[in-house]
């Protein structure tokens, strides 16, 4: 990837930074001038945006010299500037903040949200509100800093450190921002009644009671600022390599790790002052990294710094009047900044993935590659997994808030068992089929599309294909047509529409998997962007259901749900296994399957295809469930090997044991309570996502 830290030339290739001269301090000024003048007149527009009926006439009329109503300025100063100060506090810590992340990792797709640090801020507000604790402004702004420094630490220990290749830091810090997103989740329905009104928080709002959470967050975001620019001058030399860094004087090791407690402690008060609001942390700085294109002086951190954060102000503070301005300030009212934000940084996310290089590839953990296994172990294997998986069914159907034997299934198959047994194994019986099926066809789904990427971190959810089918079920769920014909067809279409996206949005004389995935999860940041805008403009009373279904869960599941999968794995299985030798070669390289009279593009556009048709019948089954495959295909490989006709079965009943099993742990272990079983998998799934990045760094 190209070093971001300095300035770079027109091909990408990092040189040192020029001296400034008058000319460069001419153009860092003016550029600086402008961000300010565009934020003032931003700024303006927002305060004639609100509820009420004060409109710029009454706001005019509260400068000085003139004579002001009493009830436009208790509306200026109890609601608009209040948003407005949070608005431009957040931007602009969050601008910071992400500058100073992709500087001491050099890496131009670091971000408080790439690095979960934003996760794991929102974590920890949540954990300590879901327990009832009533905590001042200053100790909540503490815990998010202990949880966004505790995630980043993760973070970039698994990905091998701050310097490391694109691919590998966005997917170390996307596997744990799902993981603490889903054990926030799991707070947010456990403990509905104390954290109510967490979910539009947890997406950034601006809704602020006052001044006084800016007056309280507003001096640590400028001290911490301070703090950045006194950084400057090492962040520079830092930019040329850690060599020649430590050549010229720069403690490298003191240096990162300042940085990264300044950007924590400034995402942690973002988060305290209005929530998690998304990307801006990553479209601020990369916006004035592409304007130093233009403008060389942007390139030096003294002046780089404070222009993130002003570009992260205009981000935050348009955003917020565009929407309101869009759809009227009521009902702007429910929908989080974060979500306009969240696009915007979608969008960065996807040019910067198509205009950068990887610094290096992400090399494949052992057992994912073509060994081979011998016959005995492969029938050993497939015997053991078919066992677990009946094993599953078994428990599924037995398990819940009343326990059943094996004799009520005997019972209630020859349509003999007391009221109660039919009852409950009315209820599970859809659900285990459906947790079962759905999960056979989610590995299937993610060994496809690991096998025609050629990329063992890849899965269905990672490029984007089922939050595209998520956000057409959602359509569905919140409109007057909520069928499962309806959900089924509008998966399917959100599905295919959104791996076409990613598809033409990677393509770039080949397709690269590396560019593919840092694609795809741009892609898929916006579809949930999408999806939460379309949940908080929803019926109320639909969104703890709705909220449940997008955390993967098999509640309330008829067998006109389950059918639909069903069918598409009849349909499936036969066609994968008929391509399974075009599978092995595919998985190998790019030039073998050429030699070998494959007709590559075509092929990897049947299998991709074929993948999204069947994760969006799997989401319109069982809602978004993530890891499954990409846990499935791996496990199946390190057991019987690389070769297709042995993974595609194993890595089918894998996944179905893994949802099955998820699905009963989640009915049974807090009963009467339940955990939609997409958020257990989140839970198991991602320690062995952050086993295997472990071991790629090998």
């Amino acid at each position: 990837m190209v070093d971001t830290a300095a300035p770079t030339s027109t091909t990408g290739t990092p040189v040192a930074p020029a001296p400034l001269d008058t000319r460069r301090v001419v153009g860092a000024t003016a550029v600086l001038v402008a961000l300010t003048a565009t934020l003032v007149v931003l700024a303006g527009w927002h305060l004639t945006q609100g509820t009420s009926r004060v409109g710029v006439g009454d706001l005019l009329d509260l400068l000085p010299g003139r004579e002001g109503q009493d009830a436009a300025r208790d509306v200026l100063v109890g609601s608009r500037l209040p948003r407005l100060a949070a608005g431009l506090a957040v931007g602009f810590a969050l601008g910071v903040a992400g500058a100073l992340f992709q500087s001491v990792a050099r890496n131009a797709l670091a971000s408080p949200d790439t690095l979960a640090v934003t996760a794991g801020a929102f974590l920890a507000v949540t954990l300590v509100t879901a327990f009832g604790l009533s905590l001042p402004l200053w100790a909540s702004g503490a815990t998010a800093f202990v949880g966004g420094l505790a995630a980043a630490a993760l973070v970039m220990g698994l990905a091998g450190g701050l310097g490391t290749s694109t691919t590998r830091l966005v997917l170390a810090g996307s596997a744990v921002a799902l993981a603490l997103s889903a054990a926030t989740a799991m707070l947010l329905i456990l403990f509905d009644e104390e954290t109510t009104g967490l979910f539009a928080w947890g997406s950034g709002s601006l809704n602020q009671l006052g001044l006084r959470a800016f007056q309280q967050a507003g001096p640590l975001i400028a001290l911490a600022t301070v703090g950045a620019v006194l950084l400057s001058r090492r962040l520079d030399l830092l930019g040329l390599g850690d060599e020649a860094a430590s050549v010229l004087g720069v403690p490298v090791r003191s240096t990162r790790f300042a940085g990264v407690v300044v950007a924590v402690l400034l995402t942690a008060s973002a988060v305290t002052l209005a929530g998690p609001i998304g990307f801006v942390g990553l479209a601020a700085p990369a916006i004035v990294r592409l304007l130093g294109v233009l403008v060389p002086g942007l390139l030096r951190h003294v002046v780089l710094l404070p222009a993130a954060g002003l570009m992260g102000a205009v981000v935050v503070v348009g955003a917020d009047a565009t929407v309101r301005a869009v759809i009227g300030p009521e009902e702007a009212l429910a929908v989080p900044t974060g979500v306009a934000t969240t696009l915007l940084g979608a969008l960065v996310l996807v040019l910067l993935a198509r205009r950068l290089r990887d610094s290096g590839p992400t090399r494949q953990p052992a057992g994912t590659g073509m060994g081979s296994r011998s016959r005995r172990r492969f029938l050993v294997t497939v015997t053991v997994v078919g066992v677990a998986t009946v094993g599953v069914v078994l428990l599924g159907l037995l398990a819940g808030y009343t326990w059943l034997k094996v004799g009520d299934l005997s019972l209630w198959f020859g349509g003999d068992a007391p009221a109660f047994v039919s009852f409950a194994l009315d209820e599970r019986a859809p659900r285990v089929a459906a947790a079962v099926l759905a999960g056979g066809g989610l590995a299937l789904a993610g060994t496809l599309v690991q096998a025609t990427c050629r990329n063992p971190l890849a899965e269905p959810g990672i490029l984007g294909i089922t939050g595209g089918a998520g956000v057409g079920a959602v359509l569905v769920v919140t409109s007057d047509h909520n069928s499962t014909t309806a959900m089924l067809l509008a998966a399917t279409a959100g599905a295919l529409v959104t791996f076409g996206l990613v598809y033409a949005l990677a393509w770039r004389n080949g397709l690269d998997s590396d560019r593919l995935v840092l694609v795809g999860i741009g892609v898929s940041a916006g579809a949930t962007a999408l999806t939460t805008y379309l949940l908080v403009r929803s019926n109320p009373f639909d969104t703890p259901r709705v909220f449940t279904w997008l955390s993967g869960t098999t509640y309330g599941r008829s067998w006109s749900q389950v059918v639909p999968v069903l069918v598409v794995l009849v349909v499936v299985l036969p066609l994968a296994w008929l391509l399974r030798r075009e599978l092995d070669l595919l998985a190998l390289d790019e030039d073998t399957p050429r030699l070998a009279g494959l007709p590559l593009e075509r092929t990897r556009l049947v299998v991709l295809g074929v993948s999204a048709l069947l994760s969006a019948a799997c989401v319109s089954a069982v809602g978004v469930v993530g890891f499954v495959g990409l846990v499935a295909p791996h496990a199946a490989r390190a057991l019987v090997g690389g070769r297709h006709a042995r993974v595609l079965p194993v890595a089918v009943m894998l996944g179905a044991v893994l949802l099955g099993l998820a699905d009963a742990l989640g009915r049974t272990v807090i009963a009467p309570a339940q955990v939609p079983a997409g958020l257990v998998v989140a839970l198991l799934g991602a320690p062995y996502f952050v086993y295997l990045l472990a071991r790629s760094r090998a």
